[in-house]
């Protein structure tokens, strides 16, 4: 006896893999090829996925039906919908920056026995929101809340950096380029030819700028938006601390910039 079975959308034998696991799956792919391309119809997305037009054709009728998806005439295209919106508008507030970070912060002081902060920026200023201390630690001084300098700091330089150029003339025009010590960055062609260096690095150094016998380095951290909102920064006495020179420091700093960066919704594809 012929069988009624749709090959599309049950079992897979060989797989062990449900129709209904598949269903899901096939769905994420049409919101992914949506997200990418911005619209499609039903024969382009059946062409790239390799399966039947009347399996696209079920599957957008239920992500219509979601406002997952719309589709902006009767036999047009297919766009990603206000459910969309829906679902995606509720993850940003629901994400701590510091919870979200805690144990990476944590890891990387343990690793490297030194300092480790959080910042963000805040009125122009660069704000301490959480810290680790490493057991090799000298001073035990808490920098949570501290506002610090943009321009003297390695967390500040990450954010400066980050800025569209009108905000950034508009903070440095206000806070000016007050020198914290002798080796503090006061001229703004040399600061600019440093935020271009650390965006092309992708961190920022100093060397005794914000204290002296002090020097430290940052990496940026992103939202699910690609914009940075942070930055991670490993600190310590200059005699025995040059980020630089630390087997492994830097590439370890950016592996947790990316990875805080991911539990906020970055994808840095």
């Amino acid at each position: 006896m012929a069988s009624n079975r749709d090959p599309e959308s049950d079992t897979d034998a060989e797989g062990g893999q449900s129709g209904g696991v598949q269903s899901v799956e096939r769905a994420l792919t049409v919101l992914e090829i949506l997200a990418r391309d911005g619209r499609a119809g039903v024969s382009e997305i059946a062409e790239e996925m390799g399966i039947h037009k009347s399996t696209v054709s079920r599957l957008m009728g239920s992500l219509v039906t979601r406002e997952m998806v719309h589709q902006n005439s009767e036999r047009g295209k297919y766009q990603l919908g206000f459910g969309i919106l829906r679902l995606a508008s509720s993850i940003p507030g629901r994400l701590s920056l510091v919870h979200e970070a805690r144990s990476v912060l944590e890891g990387l002081a343990e690793e490297f026995k030194e300092t480790v902060n959080l910042a963000v920026l805040r009125s122009n200023y660069a704000v301490n929101v959480d810290q680790a201390m490493g057991p090799s630690t000298l001073a035990t001084y808490d920098w949570v809340g501290s506002l610090t300098p943009l321009h003297a700091t390695s967390s500040g330089k990450v954010l400066l950096a980050a800025l569209e150029a009108d905000e950034r003339d508009r903070i440095l025009k206000e806070t000016g380029l007050a020198p914290r010590t002798a080796r503090t960055i006061t001229s703004r062609t040399e600061l600019d030819a440093q935020l271009l260096e650390a965006v092309a690095r992708g961190y920022a150094v100093v060397r005794e700028e914000f204290e002296i016998g002090l020097n430290a380095v940052a990496v940026p951290v992103y939202n699910h938006q690609g914009t940075v909102i942070g930055a991670i920064s490993i600190s310590g006495p200059a005699f025995r601390f040059d980020p630089e020179k630390i087997p492994g420091l830097l590439d370890a700093l950016k592996e947790a910039g990316l990875k805080v960066s991911a539990n906020m919704g970055y994808n840095r594809h």
